[in-house]
């Protein structure tokens, strides 16, 4: 895909802050990062949703994350805790269509975090649960 950021990344186009890179993955410092140390994972093929990737890329994505995670706590980078942040979609809040893995240095009070909707500490109805665990299961070839 010619006109993806990330792609224009990768192919060199467009100059990142380069932290990894081999066959499959590369990695690089988001340059609007949440906290130092704030950087992407992103398969070199292009994939607008990881559904598109095949369980051997997602498995090296996932294992350069967990590599990069160990690297910022050792850097001495402040870093008491990790997020992975991958959004699958722009409705969940995907900017740019590439799939990637957000690596965010986390540190109490740093002012980031998810933001729940109002009720979500209210029980909710276990039947309702169930039915909407009877769709996926059928979606996944299972009753």
């Amino acid at each position: 895909m010619t006109d993806c950021i990330f792609c224009s990344i990768i192919r060199g186009d467009i100059p990142s802050k380069k932290l990894y890179e081999n066959e499959y993955v590369f990695a690089f410092m988001d340059i609007q990062p949440v906290n130092p140390g704030h950087l992407l994972v992103i398969p070199k093929k292009h994939a607008a949703i990881i559904t598109e990737l095949d369980d051997k890329l997602i498995a090296e994505l996932f294992k350069t994350a967990r590599n990069l995670n160990s690297a910022l706590r050792k850097s001495g980078i402040r870093c008491e805790s990790v997020n992975f942040h991958l959004a699958d979609g722009k409705s969940a809040g995907q900017e740019v269509p590439h799939v990637h893995v957000h690596v965010i240095p986390r540190f109490s009070g740093d002012g980031f975090g998810l933001k729940f909707p109002p009720d979500y500490k209210t029980p909710k109805d276990h039947l309702k649960i169930e039915e909407t665990a009877v769709f996926i299961r059928k979606a996944l070839g299972e009753t």
